[in-house]
C-alpha cells in the first residue's frame, strides 16, 4: 500500500493488521487493489447503546477513515438485528410492537453515533429486510446435508464444517454447551449434537413470525449476518469486524454456515476490538454495569473527549472505564482542541487563508511540506497507523503537532501577539493544516460552534454551498465516491446536511 511516487520523500509502509483467524499480524492485501469491502456486526436494537458499543464503532470508524485517507475505495456495511427475544421482551414490557421498539432504537442509535462523529455505513441492512436471502441460505444448507429440521426448528450441523473452531481455536469436543446464551433446554433436546445451532426458530404462540418452508417462525441470530454479507458484499469479503465477545460463537458460526453453503472463504481478515471494563468486569447490559452513550454525553463531556478516551488504548486491548480516565481524556482534549480551533478563531489576526471545506488532502500536496519537524511527525503518524492501527502512538503525534499551536492559541486568547514574525506564522499555518487533517483521520474535530464561525465569517455562504454540491455531483458522476463522501462530511462539519432526492437533485438544510 505504498504511496504514489508523486508523493515525494514519503514512502508509506504496508498496512499491517492482526488477523484473529491466523492469530498473527499480517500485511493487508485486499481482493481487488485499492478497494476494500468491510462488514461490521451491528447492534440488536432493543435498547440504547452503551460505552462498549461506542468503543467498537469508534475504532472501526477510524479503520474506515484511515483506509479512505490511504486512497482505498471503502464499502462499509453494518447490520441491525431487529428480530430477537430481547426485542420481543421489551415490546411486551412497553406494551408496543417489535417494529416499534426496533424503529425507536434504530433512530436512537443514529443519534448516538452521529454525536460521536462516526460516519454512517454505506448500507445498513436489517434482518427483517433480509428474510428471502436467509431462507435461501438455509435451504442450500439443507440440500447439502448441513441443516436439519425438527418440529419447525432448523439447525446447522457443526460437524459438517471440517474447520469448525478455526477462528476461536476451540476444540469441538471441549466447547461449552449453550455458549451464546440464546438457546433453551427444550431446544437443546432437539439437537443431534450439543453444539448445533439454530438457523430458523419455530414461532411461539402470540409472537411475530414470518413464513418459511419449515413453518412460521423467525431466523436464528447467526444466519442473519451470513445472508446479509452475501447479499451486500458477495461470497468473500476483505474484512469482518466485531467485538472480541463475538468471536465465539457468533463469528465461528457465521464462518461455518457461510463456507459450507458458498464453498468459499467468508472473510480474509477478522478484526476484533477489546472490551470496556468496569471494576474488572466487561461492561454489558446483562451485568447491569453499563453507562449509555446518551447518559455519558448528558454530563457535558465532549464527544471528542470520549473518542480520545477510547483511542488512547490499542483497539485490541481492554480499557477501564473510570472517572479518572475520563477526566484525563477531558484535559487532553481541551489542550488538543485549543490547537485545532486556532485557525478557525484567529485566522484573520494571523493572516491565514480561510478554511477551505473542500480543499485537497495534504497527501496530494505532500511535496510542498517542509522536510523538517512536520515531515517527521507525518511519517511517524503513518507508521503508527500502519502498525495495526496504533492510535495511541498516532495521538502522541497529534499532541506533538499541537504543542506550539496551543501556546499561540493561549497567547492570542489574551490578545498577546508578541513577536510573531511572518516566517513563524507561515510555518504554524502548515503545522495547523497537518494537525487538522491528521486529527480528522482519527475522527477528532474541533469543538467550535457554528454560530461562532458565522460571527467570524468562517461559515461558507450559500454560493459556496452550491459550489460544493456541484463538485460533489461531478465526483459522483465519475464514480469518485470517496471525494463525494468527503465533501458531504466536510459540509456537515460546517453545519450543512445534504439530502439526496430522486433524479439527482440534492437539497441542503442547516443543522
Amino acid at each position: 500500500m505504498a504511496l504514489a511516487s508523486c508523493r515525494g520523500h514519503f514512502q508509506k509502509l504496508s498496512l499491517r493488521l492482526f488477523n484473529t483467524l491466523s492469530r498473527r499480524t499480517e500485511t493487508f492485501r485486499p481482493l481487488v487493489p485499492k478497494q476494500v469491502n468491510i462488514y461490521c456486526c451491528g447492534v440488536t436494537v432493543y435498547d440504547l447503546c452503551h460505552l462498549g458499543h461506542a468503543r467498537s464503532y469508534i475504532v472501526w470508524d477510524v479503520l474506515r477513515r484511515y483506509l479512505t485517507w490511504s486512497d482505498y475505495k471503502v464499502t462499509f456495511v453494518q447490520n441491525f438485528t431487529d428480530i430477537d427475544d430481547k426485542i420481543l421482551n421489551r415490546a411486551a414490557n412497553d406494551g408496543s410492537s417489535m417494529q416499534e421498539v426496533s424503529e425507536r432504537n434504530i433512530n436512537e442509535f443514529h443519534n448516538d453515533m452521529d454525536a460521536l462523529g462516526i460516519i454512517r455505513p454505506d448500507r445498513m441492512p436489517r434482518a427483517t429486510q433480509s428474510l428471502e436471502g436467509i431462507r435461501l441460505l438455509i435451504k442450500e444448507l439443507e440440500v447439502k446435508g448441513a441443516a436439519y429440521s425438527v418440529d419447525g426448528d432448523v439447525y446447522f450441523a457443526v460437524k459438517k464444517h471440517a474447520d469448525y473452531g478455526k477462528l476461536s481455536g476451540r476444540d469441538l469436543n471441549a466447547q461449552q454447551k449453550n455458549a451464546d446464551g440464546r438457546v433453551s433446554d427444550f431446544q437443546e433436546a432437539k439437537k443431534r449434537h450439543p453444539f448445533d445451532f439454530a438457523l430458523w426458530k419455530a414461532a411461539k404462540e402470540g409472537e411475530p413470525s414470518f413464513p418459511s418452508p419449515w413453518g412460521a417462525g423467525r431466523p436464528g441470530w447467526h444466519i442473519e449476518c451470513s445472508a446479509m454479507v452475501r447479499k451486500e458484499l458477495g461470497l468473500t469479503i476483505d474484512i469482518h469486524l466485531g467485538g472480541a465477545d463475538l468471536i465465539f460463537p457468533h463469528h465461528e458460526n457465521e464462518i461455518a454456515q457461510s463456507e459450507v453453503a458458498n464453498g468459499k472463504q467468508l472473510s480474509r481478515y477478522w478484526l476484533h476490538n477489546g472490551m470496556v471494563n468496569v471494576g474488572g468486569q466487561k461492561m454489558s447490559k446483562s451485568l447491569g454495569n453499563f453507562t449509555t452513550i446518551r447518559d455519558l454525553l448528558k454530563t457535558n463531556i465532549s464527544p471528542m473527549a470520549v473518542r480520545l478516551f477510547v483511542l488512547q488504548a490499542h483497539y485490541r486491548k481492554p480499557i477501564d472505564f473510570t472517572d479518572d480516565a475520563l477526566n484525563a481524556a477531558k484535559i487532553g482534549w481541551k489542550g488538543l482542541d485549543s490547537a485545532l480551533t486556532l485557525g478557525f478563531k484567529y485566522s484573520e489576526q494571523l493572516g491565514w487563508p480561510s478554511w477551505d471545506p473542500i480543499g485537497k488532502s495534504i497527501m496530494d500536496n505532500i511535496n510542498t511540506l517542509p522536510k523538517g519537524d512536520i515531515s517527521r511527525l507525518l511519517s511517524r503518524f503513518i507508521a503508527f497507523m500502519d502498525d495495526d492501527l496504533n492510535t495511541s502512538g498516532a495521538l502522541s503525534v497529534l499532541f506533538d503537532l499541537a504543542r506550539p499551536l496551543k501556546v499561540i492559541s493561549n497567547r492570542l486568547a489574551r490578545d498577546d501577539f508578541g513577536a510573531l514574525n511572518d516566517e513563524n506564522i507561515s510555518s504554524l499555518f502548515i503545522r495547523w493544516k497537518v494537525l487538522v487533517e491528521l486529527s480528522s483521520v482519527v475522527g477528532l474535530k474541533p469543538d467550535i460552534k457554528k454560530d461562532y464561525l458565522e460571527s467570524k465569517n468562517h461559515a461558507i455562504d450559500k454560493s459556496n454551498i452550491e459550489q460544493a454540491i456541484s463538485a460533489r455531483s461531478k465526483a459522483k458522476s465519475v464514480k469518485d465516491f470517496e471525494q463525494a463522501d468527503k465533501i458531504r462530511e466536510e459540509l456537515k462539519e460546517l453545519g450543512i446536511q445534504l439530502i439526496d432526492k430522486p433524479n439527482g437533485v440534492t437539497e441542503w438544510i442547516e443543522l
